[in-house]
């Protein structure tokens, strides 16, 4: 794991943006782009967040500066919008109406700046029946048909965190999208509002699954395809020790290597015998029993076969490849996943850890040259 940060800022050095303080996906967002080098002010709102962790520790607002402003003040959605003067994209994830009603919408803000990126990250969407409800990624993922397809046929689906719906299908894509009417506004100096909508996202994710249900190659029910855990080469498998080893050889020659060092390759050898893929999920669960996972790792190391164990997130930054990478780093203490994609010309890094409510209000004040943000002196 290396420590501290790396030189450079990235390829969006120079690019402003503002974040309207929330929970999940948006900050999450406004993350990444801030980890590509751009800087992102972020607006927080006295008193912080309903969901959120304590600052000093909230990754999401790493690479971040924080001012803190009321936008239920009368001062409040003016100084929001001296921001937005100056920025490229703006974020933020009310409900459809609630930044319109506070005064820093779409429209004030494209009047301020036309060239504006307005970035909106909700669950429903801006419309539609449900844009008004509240909810949570379970409930987009659920609704997109993704959640059904994760989990084992005879139990309930698996909860995936709130990955596949809050990060994936929604920060993603809202991160897409910004830079891509970025590209536009550069190109034609015309703004725009980007809808990023959690169940687009998630559906859009399963596109491939859709085609292959459309050509009749996946069956609309859990744990009976091929890479839904219904394939016994497709799979986690226990180990002797309570650890767990992750499985995928798919192409034949990655089978074959997987059966041999498994020790099973005489009594299996057409991985299409559908007839057989009982008695091959027993014979595999049976020789994993035999072995702690520390002793299966051994085996297949070096190999083509497509196995790996399953690592906690405490054990991941550990593993010779992650650590050989520095996929995770170390800055301020506190071991986290490393900016990424990676770029040869413009390094991405963390620069500076978690912004803290209001800490950056001088700073930005005179970077941005809005010197209203500066609290005004008391008698």
């Amino acid at each position: 794991m290396v420590k501290g940060p790396t030189p450079g800022h990235g390829p969006l050095t120079g690019v402003r943006v503002v974040e309207l303080a929330g929970i999940g996906p948006g900050p999450f967002a406004a993350m990444l782009l801030a980890d590509l080098g751009a800087d992102v002010v972020r607006v927080d709102r006295p008193g912080g967040a309903g969901l959120g962790i304590d600052p000093a520790h909230d990754l999401t607002n790493r690479n971040k500066r924080s001012v803190v402003l009321d936008l239920k003040s009368d001062e409040g959605p003016a100084r929001v919008l001296d921001l937005v003067e100056r920025a490229d994209i703006l974020v933020e994830g009310y409900r459809p109406g609630v930044a319109e009603r506070l005064g820093v919408g779409p429209e004030a803000a494209l009047a301020r700046n036309p060239r504006l990126v307005y970035g909106r990250m909700t669950g429903w969407g801006q419309d539609g029946p449900l844009a008004d409800r509240a909810g949570h990624d379970i409930a987009y993922i659920a609704l997109t048909g993704t959640l059904s397809m994760i989990g084992r046929p005879d139990e309930p689906p698996t909860v995936p965190a709130n990955l596949v719906g809050d990060y994936a299908g929604g920060s993603l894509y809202l991160v897409v999208g910004v830079l891509a009417a970025l590209q536009h506004a550069r190109a034609h100096g015309e703004g725009q509002v980007v809808d990023a909508a959690i169940v687009d996202g998630a559906a859009h994710l399963a596109t491939m699954i859709h085609g292959m249900l459309a050509a009749g190659s996946w069956q609309d029910r859990r744990g009976a395809n091929l890479l839904d855990g219904g394939c016994p080469f497709y799979g986690a498998y226990a180990t002797s020790d309570g650890g767990h080893m992750a499985v995928g050889p798919l192409e034949g020659r990655f089978y074959a290597e997987f059966t041999r060092l498994l020790g099973i390759a005489d009594a299996f050898p057409d991985r299409w015998d559908l007839a057989r893929w009982d008695d091959l999920r027993a014979a595999v669960t049976e020789r994993f029993l035999s072995r702690t996972r520390a002793e299966w790792t051994e085996v297949f190391a070096g190999s083509d076969a497509c196995v790996a164990p399953v690592l906690s997130l405490t054990e991941a930054p550990h593993h010779p490849h992650l650590a050989a990478r520095s996929t995770f780093v170390e800055h301020g203490g506190r071991p986290q996943p490393a900016p990424a994609p990676r770029f040869s010309a413009t390094p991405v890094s963390v620069r500076t850890g978690p912004a803290l409510p209001g800490a950056d209000t001088e700073a930005v004040a005179a970077d941005w040259d809005v010197p209203a943000l500066r609290p005004t002196p008391r008698d």
